[in-house]
């Protein structure tokens, strides 16, 4: 199937021709250099508009297309069965009633009854397979967290580094046509070409194939748009061996319900770059082109064509811009989405994190990131990658987010590495960095960061409860790209590699708490570490750090010694294992049953610790810092070959505009020649 066939909003029989103004570029942008070098003269735009839309033959319906991008359909897929997309002769996509205006609030807004345009008519006993409009809402439902839908689209702007993204802007605009807020996110990434813009527009369609690409489903631009506000336009310019082309595509919620479409469709405008002139030239055919065109103008924020090109001025020579509109309300009619009570961030609406603890610690639990990061955008962005590079930013109300890693908030750091096994086969080897925060005993949190490909899914995940403090404090942090996170990225699939990972992070908690409970004030478990018998038979593991000595049961001579009963004669082999024992147990008792700050020794104990902390956290940081230039080295020879590229597209059009000259030199002489003549 042709892509002309997706984007057709009209038929021809229906269209009569009218004249329209050329699109002018702007100064500044791809295109109007070349544009200067040529003539000044622009090939005029002509475009096609419905002056009467009588009804056409039968014989003619089976030649029409779809009035625009049904859902589900791209260059390869369709979900009509049992049509094309050029016959559509057996829905009727509108409705003669008017719908209701959409509901505002988005736990609401999926419960509007369609008119007439609802009920599918069978001809000539086929069926067909439409996807309905509410299934947009109901699929946005995935995400019951605003920031979660917000992060969706973000990781698309993380994937696009590998294309040369730099920068994502998160920020808000304004709706030109009433005033009211709408969320802009927007990045320089390589943009996408028509074709890619309906494969995004479309369900289930993803093209992305690199593993460390965080996207995989195609589902979550649809989902997190609509989860955000009522409608989205798209804007994305591509380049590509020279050809350069800009996309518009509108998903609208309030389009499809209020004129009671029954199915899903998109409508798309394309445009390409005429290098010669100067000037945009209309792809996939200018009758389809107006139809897309007119309901964009009428139900998009922008009102005329050109206002619509004019949103690609900062966009520069590639890149997307995303803006949602109609944002949800709350019941009481304020935005959810809290755009005024700090310019420099997006908080949610109403949310507050409760915190339940002595007055005396309730300031330095409340402005802790696990509590702030539940209504400020700002806090939740710092961490939601674990790594990125230097050279992006992420940029929210104008002012770059400043990355913050987890584990830079620990004390008394250990790295566990342990290897989760499936059907007797290793899956891989995972470090889990764990430790106290620097504010235990005084914050009331605990739980694991837990990463899938760099991205943040369960944000201090509580693996344990307790209520005699145990486990208070303990915090870790790991990435786990061994089990595979749900649709909505705020939770993992419950298979049995994950719930044999649950298990083993409440063992390492407890293990932890255990035996370093003592180093900030409680009282110490006497406990050994269990055996390697006792570990779970699902993860081989070991320590990265030197395990302490196990103090194991005290011996029967001991225990028969305190009841006051007679000691039995012990054998040299015997006594040497006694004294070995007794050694161990003096080894441990030392390390970690000395009281808290009681002793000179203890103190020194503390800072070797300390120290040997902070030798462990340079190391990890070099192995990261020798990834990240690996990482640089292979970026700056993609960026060389994209300047070899350029360059020799350069010369190609010097050639070329060298050649033009010549030809104008030569008509001039004739020119002269005839004169004279």
């Amino acid at each position: 199937m042709k892509s002309v066939d997706i984007v057709d909003l009209s038929s021809d029989d229906e269209l009569g021709e009218v004249d329209v103004k050329p699109v002018k570029l702007e100064p500044g942008t791809v295109g109007s250099t070349i544009k200067q070098q040529n003539s000044q003269r622009f090939q005029p735009v002509k475009l096609f508009k419905s002056k009467t839309q009588p009804r056409k033959p039968a014989s003619e319906e089976h030649k029409s297309s779809n009035n625009a991008l049904s859902a589900g359909q791209s260059s390869n897929s369709i979900l009509e069965q049992g049509q094309s997309p050029g016959d559509d002769t057996g829905v009727s996509s509108t409705s003669a009633v008017s719908p209701p205006p959409v509901c505002r609030q988005f736990w609401k807004a999926g419960s509007y009854e369609a008119g007439v345009g609802s009920q599918v008519k069978l001809q000539n006993s086929k069926n067909y397979l439409h996807v309905h409009p509410l299934f947009l809402h109901s699929n946005a439902t995935s995400h019951k967290w605003a920031y979660g839908a917000i992060a969706e689209l973000l990781d698309n702007a993380i994937d696009e580094i590998q294309n040369g993204a730099t920068f994502v802007i998160v920020d808000k605009t304004t709706n030109p046509r009433d005033g009211s807020p709408a969320l802009l996110i927007q990045d320089d990434g390589g943009g996408m070409d028509p074709e890619a813009m309906r494969c995004c527009m479309s369900f289930g369609f993803s093209d992305k194939k690199s593993k460390s690409a965080i996207g995989q489903y195609g589902n979550g631009f649809k989902t997190s748009s609509m989860r955000l506000g009522a409608d989205v336009i798209v804007f994305s310019r591509h380049l590509d061996n020279g050809s350069l082309t800009q996309s518009i595509g509108l998903l609208s919620y309030s389009f499809l319900t209020r004129t009671g479409h029954d199915r899903i469709v998109v409508p798309m405008v394309d445009y390409e770059l005429n290098v010669s002139s100067g000037t945009l030239d209309v792809l996939h055919g200018g009758e389809h082109f107006a139809s897309n065109l007119s309901i964009l103008l009428q139900w998009s924020p922008y009102s005329t064509e050109a206002d619509l090109l004019k949103q690609f001025d900062d966009i520069g020579s590639h890149g997307t811009k995303i803006m949602i509109y109609n944002l949800w309300l709350n019941n009481d009619g304020t935005s959810e989405l809290d755009f005024d009570s700090d310019p420099k961030d997006i908080r949610i609406s109403g949310d507050t994190k409760k915190v339940d603890t002595i007055p005396a610690w309730k300031a330095v639990n409340e402005q802790h990131i696990a509590s702030r990061y539940h209504h400020s955008l700002r806090v939740y962005l710092s961490i939601l990658y674990l790594r990125i590079p230097e050279t992006f930013r992420i940029i929210l109300r104008g002012e770059i987010v400043e990355h913050h890693n987890i584990a830079d908030d620990l004390k008394y750091i250990e790295y566990i590495l342990y290897k989760p096994q499936s059907g007797g086969s290793v899956e891989g080897a995972v470090v889990s960095t764990i430790g106290f925060l620097k504010e235990a005993p005084q914050v009331n949190i605990h739980g694991f960061c837990v990463y899938h490909k760099n991205r943040l899914i369960l944000p201090f995940w509580q693996v344990v409860s307790y209520s005699d403090s145990r486990g208070r404090g303990v915090v870790g942090v790991l990435e786990a790209n061994f089990v595979e996170p749900t649709h909505n990225k705020q939770d993992f699939e419950r298979t049995s590699l994950f719930q044999k990972l649950e298990v083993r992070l409440k063992e390492m908690t407890w293990e932890y708490w255990d035996y370093h409970c003592g180093l900030i004030g409680y009282q110490v478990k006497k406990k050994s570490r269990p055996p390697a018998s006792h570990v779970s038979s699902h993860f081989a593991e070991e320590s990265i750090v030197q395990q302490p000595s196990r103090l194991n049961q005290t011996s029967m001579a001991a225990d028969r010694a305190k009841a006051g009963l007679p000691m039995k004669r012990k054998e040299p082999a015997d006594l040497t294992k006694l004294e070995k024992v007794k050694r161990q147990a003096g080894t441990c008792a030392n390390r970690f049953l000395q009281p808290v700050n009681t002793s000179a020794n203890h103190l020194k104990d503390e800072e070797t610790l300390n120290l040997t902390q902070e030798n462990k956290k340079l190391r990890a940081k070099c192995m990261e810092y020798e990834k990240r230039g690996e990482e640089l080295n292979i970026k700056v020879e993609e960026l060389r070959k994209e300047v070899g590229d350029v360059e020799r597209e350069y010369q190609r059009l010097l050639e070329e505009l060298k050649a033009m000259d010549v030809v104008k030199d030569e008509k001039d002489v004739n020119m002269l020649n005839f004169d004279f003549s």
